[in-house]
């Protein structure tokens, strides 16, 4: 198996890495009208290592590759990531902080945003008043440097520009991973990728 760099996959080094993090808020856009919903805090919430990730196979869950297949563990808090020729990539994620906001079943990427913004949402700002109305792209950016969007709303992959929520129950609904694994993944990612959350 190899890892994002495609080299031989680490998992002592890949664990020793993730499980020094702690989650913090992140936020989830929508894509249909440019807004945004704040995570929630997860300062009290239970917090489980990414030590408990497996890898999977894709022929479990996807009967083709046809634009690469994107599967995302919710339990084990990592994304797979398979490309058309089986090429394959582990990613780990933040993932929702609860059941409540944890949808799973099978979506697709309908667009690859190279420079998110954000915008909170009416509800975020009665919240939250403080919280500015519009973040440019760029290294504050709460969405980070790319962005995968899903075709439900509300839902995308995207980077973090606070990387102690990888590993981590720390979402609204997202999937987040670190910058520089967001990145590689939407180089190799196209729009019309599968995707499956379980």
């Amino acid at each position: 198996m190899n890892d994002s760099a495609g080299k031989p996959f680490d998992r002592r080094a890949f664990l020793a890495g993730g499980a020094a993090l702690i989650g913090t808020p992140a936020l989830a856009q929508d894509v249909n009208r440019g807004t945004t919903e704040i995570e929630r805090d997860i300062s009290g919430a239970v917090r489980h290592n990414i030590s408990s990730f497996r890898t999977l196979a894709w022929q479990d869950y996807f009967s083709n590759l046809n634009k690469g297949a994107i599967l995302v563990d919710i339990s084990s808090r990592a994304l797979h990531f398979w490309r058309e020729d089986g090429s394959y990539y582990l990613y780990p994620s933040s993932v929702p902080v609860s059941e409540d906001l944890t949808r799973r079943g099978r979506t697709r990427v309908t667009l690859k945003d190279p420079e998110p913004d954000w915008r909170p949402t009416p509800n975020m700002k009665l919240r939250n008043p403080s919280w500015p109305d519009y973040v440019a792209p760029g290294p504050d950016n709460p969405l980070g440097t790319r962005a995968l969007h899903l075709s439900w709303t509300y839902y995308r992959i995207h980077g973090t520009h606070d990387t102690r929520k990888i590993g981590r129950r720390s979402s609204n609904g997202c999937i987040g991973l670190y910058n520089e694994h967001i990145e590689q993944l939407y180089q190799m990612a196209r729009v019309g990728t599968q995707v499956l959350l379980i």
